[in-house]
């Protein structure tokens, strides 16, 4: 019977978490981050017992994983969700620079649960005044202020 490999086993623990916080109310969703073999985060989904929308178990494990490492970059470590991350969680793995992303289940076994995220990626390459979301932009000349500052802030931290 051949070992399971190191991704086999964080991706069990990621799935093991998805199921525990299904069997618990939460949503069926559990993230891993592993760097150098050892686990530094876990998370689960909890956005319906935090009432907060972003706490997707990829965000809250990137959250825990920053906080557990001291920055707000990922480098040189593994994300195991359960599924395939939403395109919110998805940019979320690459701003903290993650170097792998492994996942179980696809976007299509979420749909089938309920957890459509197809209209999120129909959306996403649509110029934003075509989305369904009103989109109006505005000042446009003073919302380069905050941009012109950074860019004069000599220690700023670039990410």
């Amino acid at each position: 019977m051949p070992v399971p490999s190191d991704d086999d086993l964080h991706l069990r623990e990621a799935l093991r978490l998805a199921t525990e916080s299904a069997g618990s109310g939460g949503g069926p969703f559990g993230a891993v981050i592993v760097k150098n073999g050892q686990v530094i985060a876990r998370g689960t989904n909890g956005v319906v017992s935090g009432c907060d929308p972003t706490a997707h178990a990829e965000v809250t494990a990137i959250r825990a994983a920053c906080e557990s490492l001291g920055t707000h970059l990922l480098a040189g470590c593994t994300l195991y969700s359960s599924c395939e991350p939403c395109p919110m969680c998805l940019g979320a793995i690459y701003w903290s620079r993650l170097e792998r992303l492994v996942f179980a289940g696809g976007r299509d076994d979420a749909a089938a649960a309920g957890f459509d995220d197809a209209r999120l990626y129909d959306e996403l390459p649509l110029p934003a005044g075509e989305r369904s979301l009103a989109t109006e932009r505005r000042l446009a000349d003073e919302g380069r202020g905050p941009f012109e500052a950074w860019a004069r802030f000599s220690d700023r931290v670039p990410y």
